[in-house]
Formats: structure tokens, C-alpha cells, sequence
């Protein structure tokens, strides 16, 4: 045997490895119906998150996580039938499609959905408080890559969404990462501000000032 094909053997038994290593993993993502962007740690944490508030509050909290590229006012209420098998009730679904089309117009891209099962599970959250957790993090600019912003961004939503409504049910969960995230964006944004300020009173506020000062003083 020559050395190419040893290579080639030896490859795949690596992937093999990996494989049956990474299998435990996305085969107990209970919460994860459909998962292209998420990397392995952000899933796992998501699965603690759903496993306690299934455990403590009776209810089902699941996540699309998807590449596609939905058109304008595609419905996502249709498209989470094909799901149905998969739901066990109370639940409310959680869907992130950061490449969905909003309008032709502008070429907006990305949408969040969140769908109870009944109107009680709805009266358990806040839809503008999960919404705007996921999107603000992805909105922010900062150095992060936007796989990472579309992980923390889920996160962050889910995070939300299952701490609404263990609120609801007088129950308080003890994996969800809330608070952990929300300081490191709000740091972030300091940081940003900060920064911002700086830049304009270097390049912009202090020459103006300076310039102001020597005519003065002619």
C-alpha cells in the first residue's frame, strides 16, 4: 500500500472519530428542529437551557436555525408544518433566518419568528423582548465574525424566551445565560461609544477647536 493511500485510510479514520464523538451531542439536541449555523457549544447550551424549562415549567421551547434564503412575507407558520412530528405541546418555536428576504426594495435580509402552540404559551413571553435579543446582537458593529454574532444572537433570544416564561410560572432557571451575555454586550457597546467618541474629537471636535483658538488669538 503507498503512502497516498495510507494518507487517504488513515483521514478517514479521523473523521470517523470525530464523528462518532460529535454524535452524542446532536443526537441529544432535543431543541434544535433544524440547525445550519449554530456551532456544537452554542447547541449544547441551548439543549440544557430547553431540558430545565421543560423540566420546571412543563413547557417546550424549540429552534430553527436556517440558512435558507426565505422570500418577502414568506409564511413561516406554514413552513413549521413539515416540523409538527417533532413538537410536543405546550411549546413555542423559536426560528432564526438571518438570510430571509424583508423586502425586495431594500434588499433587507433576516427574520426572527417565535410561535406558541396556543394563546396561553404566547402569554408567557414577551415577543418584543425575545425579537429584539436576538437581532440586537447580530445588528451590532463590532469585530466579530457573523457566525458568532448569529450564535450569541440565538443564545441570547433563547436565553430570554426561556427565562419569560419560567418567570410566568413563578420558576427560576438556573442555566439560562441572560445576564452573562447582556453585560458583555453592553461593555461591548461602551467600548464602541467610547471609541467613537474619541475618533471624533481627534479628527473632528479638536481641530475645529484648535483652529477656532488660533483665530482668536490674532
Amino acid at each position: 500500500m503507498n503512502k497516498a493511500k495510507v494518507r487517504a485510510n488513515l483521514s478517514k479514520g479521523v473523521f470517523a472519530v470525530l464523528a462518532l464523538c460529535m454524535l452524542p451531542l446532536l443526537l441529544n439536541a432535543t431543541q434544535l428542529l433544524r440547525n445550519d449555523l449554530l456551532k456544537l457549544e452554542a447547541v449544547q447550551l441551548i439543549d440544557d437551557m430547553g431540558e430545565e424549562l421543560q423540566a420546571k415549567t412543563g413547557v417546550n421551547a424549540y429552534v430553527i436555525a436556517t440558512h435558507e434564503h426565505f422570500p418577502e412575507r414568506y409564511n413561516l407558520v406554514e413552513h413549521i408544518k413539515q416540523y409538527e412530528a417533532k413538537l410536543s405541546k405546550p411549546y413555542v418555536l423559536f426560528i432564526f433566518a438571518p438570510f430571509a428576504t424583508i423586502t425586495k426594495k431594500s434588499d433587507a435580509r433576516g427574520r426572527v419568528g417565535i410561535i406558541p402552540s396556543s394563546s396561553s404559551v404566547r402569554a408567557m413571553y414577551d415577543y418584543d423582548d425575545v425579537r429584539d435579543a436576538g437581532i440586537n446582537i447580530v445588528a451590532i458593529k463590532d469585530s466579530n465574525t457573523q457566525e458568532d454574532k448569529f450564535n450569541i444572537g440565538v443564545l441570547q433570544a433563547y436565553s430570554v424566551l426561556a427565562d419569560n416564561i419560567a418567570f410566568s410560572k413563578g420558576v427560576k432557571l438556573e442555566k439560562t445565560i441572560r445576564d452573562e451575555i447582556e453585560t458583555m454586550v453592553t461593555i461591548l457597546r461602551i467600548l464602541v461609544y467610547s471609541g467613537t467618541t474619541v475618533l471624533l474629537w481627534i479628527f473632528v471636535l479638536r481641530p475645529l477647536w484648535i483652529r477656532m483658538r488660533d483665530e482668536r488669538q490674532k
